[in-house]
């Protein structure tokens, strides 16, 4: 497969911290999962163990062509405790950013991906707008220690992800999933708070979460740009999915799309670049989102539909309503069949080029996963990566997948 792209087009892969790290234990995350009746199907324990084999895993991208290496920090490793800044933390992720770049990796680094600090979530998190200045320090505080060792910064991943699930799944309450489960009130006991003012990332209120995200996000944008030396592109990444309707459906669509996507990108008119973040479709009816009727070979393992030409329809979508170029920060398939991941791949970046084609301004593609790693509720069971990780011996190993995404970069520039 040989695209036509710009000369300066980004071509890498991404990991979030929670999921690859391990031993994550100063999170909200770390506590839900080891709670008593949690949802979750499993901990993520030593997820990849990506804390200590960083550098064999960076040595792969780089033995593979890809260029840039889109992970995250882990707050709750950075800020253990409220007022408590771990230099060591910080010392471990300049050695693992400048060992990026020992390898010509370049860096794209996300200051917050789905988890936080328990001491943060105990005290509201999310939900409670008066928080958003926690996250304020926490982002002047990684940026003066780490902004030289990043090419490229986004504040917060998928800011809207939880008012996206309360259009996308007709069972998804108003005040978040927090009111469905009652593991989530045991955890919030445990660390001395409640459930009311328990704000964990996707299980709180929808709406509050999303509103307090992007709230961090502008206030945090100015904060990093005045901490960097090199003006580094600073942006957010959200989560759009392909909203499609049936007749009668339209407008359900419509508020969908102004609810969970449209109230954000309004708010990015100073950012550097928008990360784009689509996996499939939701397709609604005059009474909501309908479950599609799928053959099995069409539902992938997380529940939702094989749809790969959704990147092209989001890019679409997205491109009139920004200022700025838009980066596919995550796109990929959790499948256990890795020719079905190459499909999945060889159909969206098709759509890609045709994007760019038209004039789209599009500047780079992070297929996700690089590693096979934690999928949050799922656990292990989805495999989204590259590479495959043997969950006994953490033994990395290139799927075919990797081979033919390398063919791609390597025949694309």
């Amino acid at each position: 497969m040989k695209l036509n792209l710009p000369k300066d087009f980004i071509w890498g892969t991404a990991t979030a911290a929670h999921q690859v790290e391990g031993n994550n234990k100063n999170s909200d995350f770390w506590l839900l999962e080891n709670t008593k009746n949690t949802t979750f199907v499993e901990p993520s324990g030593i997820a990849c163990d990506q804390w200590n084999k960083y550098e064999e895993d960076i040595d792969l991208m780089a033995d593979n062509s890809i260029q840039s290496y889109r992970l995250s920090i882990e707050w709750a490793r950075i800020q253990p405790s409220e007022g408590e800044f771990s230099q060591e933390a910080i010392d471990h992720y300049k050695k693992v950013l400048d060992y990026c770049h020992s390898k010509n990796v370049k860096t794209c680094v996300t200051y917050q991906h789905f988890t936080s600090p328990l001491w943060f979530t105990a005290k509201g998190g999310w939900e409670k707008s008066k928080n958003v200045d926690l996250y304020i320090r926490y982002a002047e505080k990684i940026t003066k220690e780490l902004g030289d060792y990043s090419d490229m910064i986004c504040t917060i991943n998928e800011a809207n992800l939880t008012s996206c699930f309360a259009h996308s799944f007709p069972s998804y309450p108003a005040g978040g999933m927090k009111t469905l489960m009652p593991f989530v009130s045991e955890a919030a006991k445990s660390c001395g708070s409640t459930l009311e003012n328990f704000g964990p990332f996707l299980f709180g209120h929808p709406f509050k979460i999303r509103d307090c995200m992007m709230e961090a996000h502008v206030k945090s944008f100015s904060v990093i740009k005045e901490n960097l030396n090199n003006n580094q592109p600073v942006g957010i990444t959200l989560s759009i999915m392909d909203y499609q309707c049936v007749e009668g459906g339209e407008s359900v669509r419509d508020e969908a799309h102004k609810e969970s996507v449209d109230v954000c990108l309004d708010q990015t008119k100073n950012d550097d670049f928008i990360g784009i973040q689509t996996y499939t479709r939701h397709t609604f009816g005059p009474d909501g989102v309908i479950t599609p009727n799928l053959k099995t070979s069409d539902m992938l393992v997380m529940g939702y539909e094989y749809y790969p030409e959704s990147l092209e329809n989001v890019l679409r979508y997205v491109s009139p309503k920004i200022n700025c170029p838009m980066i596919v920060t995550e796109n990929g398939i959790g499948t256990d069949d890795d020719q079905q991941r190459i499909n999945y791949i060889t159909t969206a970046l098709e759509g890609l080029q045709r994007c760019i084609d038209d004039g789209l301004d599009i500047r780079g593609y992070f297929y996700w996963s690089f590693l096979d790693n934690f999928e949050w509720l799922f656990g292990y069971k989805p495999r989204f990566g590259l590479v495959s990780v043997d969950r006994d011996t953490l033994e990395r190993k290139g799927k075919t997948s990797l081979e033919f995404y390398k063919s791609i970069i390597d025949n694309s520039n």
